[in-house]
């Protein structure tokens, strides 16, 4: 198993000697055996760097003409490709984190121009340089609330992504905070959930919301701040160019994951989440946040405005252990939204939401389906099925397609955006209807 490594036998036994353990088996001891034992290598023989590139270009063609018609949290929009051209450059590609920022003034402005989106986007009033992800922002929100209200215990709708969940319950493990969800009422959370529940440090929602229904937040933001919590809004950036803001809201922070304005699938990552919040709780926020300044011959000039020093230097006290900034797919955010703009922003939503609508409506007349929600989305939806939603992906795979992720046996979460028009939907509709029958 150890081919593909580069240690020799003897590299490895002198790390096991410093660490005073036996064998590399010990090294897993931790690990569940049944886990282990599902574990099957399988490795072939090593291949020449020629042979290599072969067998990853065919297995790389089995995905190229795959359609997808997926979204639940990471979604197929396009990608201007002079954003492929200029992200590439090296001296994009190769930096790494604006540690002297007198030498580092390109990356420091493009982190403010990223701030700058993300605060417009949201209409917050102050945005950092950005997270890793949209699950660990939000689970970074978590923990800004619970050291502004000196709590421990935050609710979380159960209509948040499951994934973002699970993340914000594993933060909360290891804090001690207590994370109570939220009761869903047709696939909205329960404001009355909310009413009842007291002592909490903040309030995490979503929308568009995991099903993607877009969430009425009415009263919401007054219920919250009378029992003394923090409003977090998870959203969607490329949706808020059309949708209510969170600050119109009422949200103290609001987090999401930015990869839908432009960045492409690429196999789950790297992506880029954002968090912004309200200058009284600036100082709670992890990460770093630029700003803009003058030299000393008046000229413009970036720089490092806040870095929360006690991650530094007061490790276990500190909010987050957040220092540095997902640089790169920042840039290519800031590049999506300035050759967009905000009319192109418009337009990419009003497609979206043209053909999700259109595919949503000519599933209902196939037969094969029936509604699941009541309520207004965007560009995606989930639908109720007549057959084995598990057992239909696997055959729409081998037709080329990537449909709707199945969250039950009988409902199917679609997202269509405006990469899939008309002709395009018609014929996957198309094929569908022949598989069924």
């Amino acid at each position: 198993m150890f081919k593909y490594f580069p240690h020799t036998k003897e590299d490895i036994e002198q790390m096991l000697k410093v660490i005073n353990v036996k064998s590399l088996d010990d090294l897993f001891v931790d690990v569940p055996q049944e886990i282990k034992e599902k574990l099957e290598y399988n490795l072939k023989e090593p291949l020449s760097e020629h042979q290599l590139l072969l067998e990853m270009g065919e297995k790389a063609q089995k995905n190229a003409n795959l359609k997808i018609f997926r979204g639940a949290g990471a979604y197929d929009h396009y990608t201007p490709a002079m954003i492929y051209n200029l992200v590439s450059r090296s001296e994009f590609l190769t930096s790494y984190t604006p540690y002297q920022p007198e030498i580092s003034q390109g990356t420091l402005q493009y982190i403010f121009e990223f701030q700058s989106f993300i605060a417009e986007l949201t209409g917050m009033e102050v945005a950092n340089a950005s997270m890793y992800d949209g699950a660990t922002s939000t689970a970074e929100a978590m923990l800004m609330a619970v050291s502004h209200t000196k709590r421990k215990k935050v609710l979380i709708s159960k209509t948040v992504h499951p994934e973002t969940i699970k993340v914000v319950k594993t933060y909360a493990q290891y804090r001690d905070i207590d994370v109570v969800e939220i009761e869903e009422k047709a696939g909205y959370p329960s404001l009355d959930f909310i009413k009842n529940e007291n002592d909490f440090a903040g309030v995490i929602v979503q929308s568009p919301n995991y099903y993607g229904l877009i969430e009425d937040y009415n009263g919401f933001s007054d219920v919250i701040k009378e029992k003394g919590g923090l409003f977090i809004i998870n959203s969607d950036p490329q949706t808020l160019a059309v949708l209510k803001s969170p600050f119109s809201n009422g949200a103290d922070i609001a987090v999401g994951e930015a990869q839908p304005l432009g960045i492409p699938l690429q196999f789950g990552g790297p992506y880029v989440g954002y968090l912004a919040t309200t200058k009284k709780l600036v100082r709670k926020m992890p990460g770093r946040i630029c700003g803009v300044t003058k030299d000393v011959d008046g000229k413009r000039a970036f720089v490092l405005t806040l870095q929360a020093r006690e991650q530094h230097i007061r490790r276990e006290k500190a909010n987050s252990n957040i220092c540095s900034n997902q640089s790169l797919m920042a840039l290519w955010v800031v590049m999506y939204t300035a050759l967009m703009g905000k009319d192109g922003l418009v337009k990419v939503n009003e497609a979206s939401y043209t053909n999700s609508h259109y595919l949503y409506n000519e599933l209902l007349k196939t037969g094969y389906f029936e509604a699941a929600y009541e309520g207004p989305f965007l560009k995606e939806f989930v639908i109720k099925t007549k057959f084995d939603a598990f057992k239909f992906e696997e055959k729409m795979l081998k037709k080329g397609y990537l449909i709707g992720l199945p969250i039950a046996k009988d409902k199917l979460l679609f997202a269509v955006t405006e990469k899939y028009p008309k002709k395009a939907i018609d014929k996957f509709v198309e094929v569908m209807i022949d598989e069924l029958r």
